[in-house]
């Protein structure tokens, strides 16, 4: 099951410059608030989202975006999940 496979992870402060921040969070909750850069690809639509570049999965609390992670790592893309999601960022 999903959510007994390990995904790497990292937190806020361990973002590279060069990757990037998918925030899978669904469009209502990005609008309330997100992180500068960000960029809001719902779960649902996660399959339709390819990059080469390392990705920083974010959504609330770090459940959606470690399914996000899992997906996205299975496809062969370098996916790494936000340790605690925005419950965590301190802008």
């Amino acid at each position: 099951m999903w959510f007994f496979k390990s995904v790497p992870s990292a937190t806020w402060d361990e973002i590279e410059d060069d990757g990037i921040i998918v925030d899978v969070r669904e469009p209502y909750e990005f609008k309330a608030g997100h992180a500068p850069k960000a960029k809001n690809v719902p779960l649902s639509q996660i399959q339709n989202f390819e990059s080469k570049k390392k990705i920083y999965l974010v959504c609330a609390s770090g459940a959606r975006s470690k399914r996000a992670a899992i997906y996205l790592q299975k496809k062969g893309m370098d996916a790494v999940n936000i340790k605690g999601g925005m419950m965590t960022y301190r802008g």
